[in-house]
């Protein structure tokens, strides 16, 4: 054995380290192949776990959709509806020039040219407003739903088990909730009048010119349209219209009496209605949000005026009609953009806009501004 061991150790000792080095090689690569299997495991589950978020996410986006649609807006416009039936009542006007038409010797040439002149002005004023206030409503309540949506899916993400989403969360309670969405209404209740007078100055200013013996075609009536809103838009600071729509200050006017539980003097409470508050003046500030303002208007003035060509016929199309004759129409119109607006084409038409579906697609999936 000894002689043996002597002529073949070394045969041995290679022996012996060839096959401890393949035996510590295959321990080698059976621990990379459990990891790789393990990572594989957990990437399919985590994929799994992504794609339920995304489904519940989008499952939540068109809920979210849906109650902007049959709910809040609905209401806003209805209240809006109300405040303009009293702020632009054309009645008075038309009463007292029918009365000077059955009644010649009650009103003066110069009178009547006068009250010609501001049923001129109030009409396209009501039409114009009408048509803006309806598609900026629409987009803000859209936002406002849209960023608070999110919060609160953030929130009940917590059941879900998704670290990434939770450090974004900070929890909305009732009351927050309640005062942010109120702020819909801010247009209806403190913003009208400033925004009636600029839009009336903007009408003056495209209508000084025009006479009420003057023709109006199509091509005629929407360029009138568009001169007014760019006048309208380009007025005092790039985002003056912002003020309409929602105050400076959150706090400025409570539109929701505080619980006892929950004092709106409170900081916490406070700070979380100024974050969604300033996460919407963030967003109606950006480019995206101007460009979708411009895509909707262009596309509703476009609706404007085939429902009005269908209205006055051929006419306008071809020779176009005069201003006098024109004006009942435009009225009419401005009176019935705000009605019914959960079955309204012109809103309808604003949600299918594809450039409009995409913004706030990102808008709800995007991190929030803070």
């Amino acid at each position: 054995m000894w002689q043996f061991w002597r002529r073949h150790k070394k045969k041995v000792y290679v022996t012996l380290g060839v096959l401890g080095s393949g035996y510590f090689l295959y321990k080698l690569y059976d621990t990379h192949r459990r990891r790789l299997s393990d990572l594989e495991k957990q990437l399919v589950n985590e994929r799994g776990h992504t794609e339920l978020i995304k489904a519940q996410m989008q499952a939540h986006f068109e809920s979210i959709q849906g109650i902007a649609d049959s709910t809040t807006f609905p209401h806003v416009m209805h209240h809006l509806d109300g405040q303009l039936a009293e702020n632009l009542d054309l009645t008075h006007l038309t009463e007292r020039l029918i009365q000077g038409k059955g009644q010649p010797n009650t009103l003066t040439t110069a009178e009547k040219l006068e009250l010609w002149d501001r049923l001129k002005i109030l009409s396209f004023m009501k039409m114009v407003l009408s048509l803006w206030a309806m598609t900026m409503l629409n987009l803000y309540v859209r936002v406002q739903v849209n960023i608070l949506g999110r919060h609160l899916y953030i929130n009940t993400a917590r059941d879900l088990g998704s670290p990434h989403l939770l450090d974004e969360a900070d929890l909305i309670d009732r009351n927050d909730e309640q005062q942010f969405l109120a702020y819909a209404d801010h247009l209806s209740n403190f913003g009208l009048p400033a925004l009636i007078s600029d839009i009336e100055a903007a009408t003056s200013e495209v209508l000084k010119g025009k006479q009420l013996k003057d023709f109006f075609n199509a091509p005629t009536l929407h360029e009138t349209i568009v001169q007014i809103l760019d006048t309208f838009m380009s007025m005092g600071s790039p985002h003056h219209w912002v003020g309409y729509l929602m105050p400076e200050d959150s706090r400025a006017h409570n539109l929701v009496s505080p619980s006892s539980s929950s004092s709106y003097s409170d900081l916490s409470c406070a700070t979380k209605l100024d974050q969604l508050m300033s996460e919407t003046r963030a967003v109606l500030l950006s480019v995206e949000f101007g460009n979708v303002i411009e895509t909707s208007l262009k596309t509703l003035v476009k609706e404007l005026l085939e429902d009005i060509s269908s209205q006055c016929g051929e006419s306008i199309l071809l020779s176009g009609m005069p201003l006098a004759k024109l004006l009942p129409r435009i009225a009419q119109i401005g009176q019935q953009l705000l009605k019914e607006p959960y079955r309204s084409r012109y809103v309808q038409n604003i949600c299918s806009i594809p450039d409009v579906e995409q913004f706030f697609t990102l808008l709800y999936s995007s991190t929030p501004v803070s």
